[in-house]
């Protein structure tokens, strides 16, 4: 994959690239990591060289990134699972091997989306939904039923002494409350199927996730 796109930043179009990332692109993408989750995000859930080493192995098509002026800006990772073999409530450290992705497999008929990141000083600038949308294509391409991923909910922690998960969701939902993730998601057109209990080691979601799905239209 390789595409080249125009994002606006302050009105003016600056040209992007959406590609699949490699082993020279390593040093790049933990950089990103960093910019893109500062504490209270754990620290040791930012990539490291040998889990993105299993990515470009195991599934290179699951392994994307996004770059301006050869600087990487944004990136995104999957793997190809059997839901069936998981069950609703589970959480990110199992559906991703600790994001080694090892349980890849290659009869799955889902692309299940482990981290989706973007610098800062990009987030508005819509690539974000462009890398989504790359791997919708991907979805399509290998003719996989369906994309599916947990949506961090950061507006959530702050309100978890008053609400479950669930009915914050439902006010996101509903339109009375905004949450920044699961928000863009809807955006870009994921669904909510579910609440994930104890998904990940986040403060700002209460370990919370939403499970947000992307149908395959042509299947």
């Amino acid at each position: 994959m390789r595409k080249e796109l125009y994002l606006f930043i302050d009105g003016k179009p600056q040209k992007a690239i959406i590609r699949h990332y490699n082993l020279a692109d390593f040093e790049g993408l933990i950089h990103v990591q960093r910019l893109s989750f500062p504490p209270p995000y754990p620290q040791e859930l930012w990539w490291n060289k040998d889990q993105l080493t299993e990515h470009v192995t195991r599934f290179p098509e699951g392994a994307i990134c996004a770059e301006v002026d050869g600087s990487i800006i944004g990136s995104m990772t999957g793997l190809r699972i059997d839901m069936n073999e998981y069950g609703h409530d589970h959480n990110w450290e199992t559906i991703s091997d600790s994001g080694y992705i090892r349980n890849h497999k290659e009869s799955g008929d889902t692309l299940y989306v482990i981290d989706l990141c973007v610098i800062p000083e990009y987030r508005k600038s819509g690539i974000g939904k462009w890398l989504m949308q790359s791997m919708y294509e991907t979805v399509v391409q290998l003719g996989l039923l369906r994309l599916l991923g947990g949506g961090r909910m950061p507006g959530y922690g702050a309100r978890s002494h008053q609400i479950s998960p669930e009915e914050y969701l439902d006010k996101v939902m509903q339109g009375e409350w905004k949450d920044p993730v699961i928000t863009f998601l809807l955006k870009c057109g994921r669904m909510p199927i579910g609440v994930a209990h104890n998904y990940l080691d986040d403060e700002q979601s209460h370990n919370c996730a939403a499970i947000m799905e992307w149908r395959n239209p042509f299947k």
